[in-house]
């Protein structure tokens, strides 16, 4: 059996994990007597289940010519028609959701957004948002076979800044037409025990920190997959408290850097992440950005009564601590502490700072969205040079032919990513202005769309909704969520002339 469904396309596959996936909501549905709710699923599911195994045997056997660009496709075809099959049940069981509004609900949980056209979170049956919360956190193990098993060899999805052929050509494989489903299933058989364990591990901290089961389910879920998804409306709602939060700032290093798991799956020491430059860029980015929210909060509290209250700037320090990771990480949950950050000194915190940490993002090959880390750590090495050729014009960088190779083709490449990256954050926010959305909102809703991080859409207007958007502007955020999601430079690999030649 499992020699034939091997013989099946990538698509069909992932399509039957997906369907089986909502045994899971249904049997919780099942558990609390939700039995409508339950029917839904497994109806959905049943029909699922048929088109996949349809679409499979039509297609299997098939061999691509070239197996690993081949899987860049599928990657689009994920995303752009699954959604599609996983709000089957959604727009079953919630009355308000039409075709449009499931799909945007569930792309957004399988890309690990969080955007939710959901405004009261108890409004619906829990099991919609566990099925949410699971459909993201399969998004992010899908992130991550893809990124090590796909984009890796390819020299894209952030890749390209150290590869020794960067510059050559973006998409060019390094290790040759190799069978890339070979490569898919053993990072699968690598990867996810770890992605899994990681999960229930931090379950069982938020259960011993007070949350219950359901609630600790999908949090953890949404800690591990960066989605940002809660059944109760956030970190505010839950009951595991400052030590819940201190248990998801360990796991949210799993989105800092790809070398977690690698060296857990691996059995390797943890002595890489004293030279890890972007451990390095997330520290600095964390403690500048708090401690300049915290000076200036103090600075503002100077003849205020609280500042003499030491509780309350500690509270307001650990609140600026948990939300800059989570927004660089482009998880979007807030600290319990965040407000106590907020009004500590009577004055807001500007969003606009936590939007610039979100476009700034995570890790490469991690679950995290944005910019990534080694792409702001090529362009400080290429500025840093370029600062020393200013002073010594004649000077040769030293550190060996690799370090030189990071910081001119690596600094080259991730200046134009961050053009692109920045171009797409216009082309979206004048999208969205042919709907008269204002200006505020429509960029804090394409940071958030392109970064994949939902919940700063509200950064610059706290009453912004998705619920507001109308078709068009769903479309576009639809859209941009792909784009954010899949990295422009994947979609200008598909259009390499080599791939069609070949």
């Amino acid at each position: 059996m499992l020699a034939h469904l091997r013989q099946y396309p990538l698509f069909a596959l992932v399509m039957m994990i997906g369907a089986l996936a909502m045994l899971v909501p249904a049997g919780y549905a099942i558990k609390i007597g939700d039995w409508n709710v339950a029917q839904g699923f497994i109806g959905s599911m049943a029909l699922m289940l048929a088109l996949s195994f349809i679409l499979g045997l039509s297609l299997m056997n098939r061999q691509p010519r070239i197996s690993a660009r081949a899987h860049l496709v599928t990657i689009l075809l994920v995303y752009a028609i699954l959604p599609l099959f996983l709000a089957l049940p959604v727009i079953s069981l919630v009355p308000s959701f039409g075709p449009l509004r499931g799909y945007f609900e569930m792309l957004s949980s399988l890309t690990t957004t969080g955007a939710t056209l959901i405004d009261d979170p108890f409004s619906v049956a829990p099991a919609i948002h566990l099925w949410r919360g699971l459909v993201s956190w399969m998004g992010g193990l899908f992130i991550l076979v893809i990124a090590f098993s796909i984009m890796e060899p390819m020299n894209i999805g952030g890749f390209e800044i150290r590869s020794p052929v960067a510059g050559t050509g973006v998409g060019a494989d390094s290790r040759g037409d190799t069978d890339s489903s070979e490569r898919i299933l053993r990072i699968i058989a690598s990867i996810g025990p770890v992605y899994a364990v990681a999960t229930f591990v931090l379950m069982m901290a938020l259960i011993l920190s007070g949350d219950r089961a359901f609630v600790a389910a999908i949090h953890s879920m949404s800690i591990l997959s960066t989605s940002g998804i809660s059944p109760v409306g956030g970190l505010e709602g839950s009951s595991s408290g400052r030590w819940g939060e201190v248990f998801m700032v360990l796991f949210l290093m799993f989105a800092v850097s790809h070398r977690m798991f690698l060296s857990i799956a691996n059995w390797r020491s943890f002595g890489w992440i004293r030279r890890d430059a972007e451990v390095k860029i997330m520290l600095i980015a964390i403690g500048g950005v708090s401690l300049v929210l915290f000076v200036r909060h103090w600075l503002a509290a100077f003849d205020v009564r609280t500042q003499e209250d030491s509780l309350a700037a500690l509270r307001a320090l650990w609140g600026s601590l948990f939300t800059v990771l989570s927004f660089l990480t482009t998880t979007g949950f807030e600290s319990a502490d965040w407000l106590t950050a907020r009004n500590w000194s009577g004055m807001g915190t500007p969003g606009i700072v936590l939007l610039a940490v979100a476009v700034a993002g995570g890790g490469v090959a991690t679950t995290a969205g944005g910019v990534k880390l080694l792409r702001i750590y090529a362009l400080y090495k290429h500025g840093l040079r370029e600062l020393e050729r200013l002073v010594h014009p004649s000077s040769v960088g030293g550190a060996g032919m690799a370090a030189r190779r990071f910081r001119r083709e690596g600094g080259l490449i991730a200046w134009i990513f961050l053009m692109l990256f920045s171009i797409g954050i216009a082309l979206v926010m004048l999208a969205l202005a042919l709907e008269n959305v204002p200006f505020e909102d429509s960029a804090g809703l394409a940071i958030a769309a392109l970064t994949n991080t939902g919940p700063a859409a509200a950064m610059l207007d706290p009453a912004l909704k998705f619920s507001n958007l109308d078709s068009l502007g769903l479309s576009v955020l639809s859209i941009a969520m792909i784009f954010g999601r899949v990295e422009v430079l994947v979609l200008i690999a598909l259009f390499n002339p080599s791939y069609w030649r070949r």
